[in-house]
């Protein structure tokens, strides 16, 4: 099958002279179209700051990048976003707090340049039911208005109302209880079925990845040091590091 995102070589070092943190050391992978892949590690471990690579909110130190063949680095910022698309950790920090829901939602569909209002209206109201949210009862409140997980759908239908080829999710459910986490990875799933969208899931937990994810890319140290179907990984790991990630899972455990 033909890759939707080639990934090839790329690092990232932070610092200079005797100062420097390479952050991420040479990760190759490639992701197919409708894939969910899953890229796990403890804090620190890199994972993060390859989000950020791929979505070219940092420059990369080396290595090349290909979304559907072509070269990430000559596509437009603008059209690049439209294409890929993210959802954070923390959904209260990634809204305007002075921005109704609405208007964010409004904000967003800029991207796609002139749309009618009723065009604008109907993906608003469309993206926000399929995240489980009625639009009455929420396009007119402001985020210190609406709970941890409305602010965290928000943010999913903000993603996936632009219609992306590739959404990246960093530690989506971490902020989240334990029902809500279930729903977000629902949510996951439902829209990899739906539109056919692939998923970068990055997390430090390898249980949720092991419930979401095609394939899993274990990251220690800026490094891929596993990577693998998420059976194999999970059931047959090679690293000391994948082991010791999968023994704090009791039910992966023993």
């Amino acid at each position: 099958m033909k890759s939707l995102l080639e990934v090839e070589a790329l690092g990232r070092t932070f610092g200079s002279g005797k100062r420097t943190l390479q952050a991420v050391k040479g990760v190759t992978f490639s992701l197919a179209p409708g894939e969910i892949v899953a890229v796990v590690g403890e804090s620190g471990s890199g994972k993060s700051t390859l989000a950020r690579l791929i979505l070219r909110l940092l420059s990369p130190t080396q290595g090349q990048m290909r979304l559907e063949g072509r070269d990430v680095f000559r596509i437009p910022l603008r059209a690049y976003w439209r294409m890929v698309q993210a959802v954070f950790q923390d959904p209260y920090s990634s809204f305007n707090q002075f921005y109704s829901v609405r208007r964010l939602l409004q904000k967003s569909l800029g991207l796609l340049g002139p749309l009618s209002s009723q065009e604008r209206e109907a993906r608003i109201r469309t993206a926000l039911q399929s995240v489980g949210l009625e639009p009455e009862g929420i396009l007119g409140k402001y985020p210190h208005q609406l709970s941890g997980g409305q602010r965290q759908r928000v943010m999913i239908a903000r993603a996936i109302m632009l219609r992306p080829r590739l959404l990246i999710t960093d530690e989506p459910t971490s902020a989240l209880d334990a029902s809500l986490r279930a729903t977000v990875l629902n949510l996951l799933k439902d829209l990899r079925q739906e539109q056919g969208t692939s998923i970068i899931f990055i997390t430090h937990d390898i249980g949720q990845a092991y419930y979401l994810s095609d394939r899993i890319l274990v990251m220690h140290q800026g490094e891929v040091v596993e990577e693998g179907p998420v059976e194999r990984v999970v059931e047959q790991s090679q690293h000391p590091y994948t082991k010791r990630l999968l023994s704090d899972v009791p039910r992966f455990h023993g």
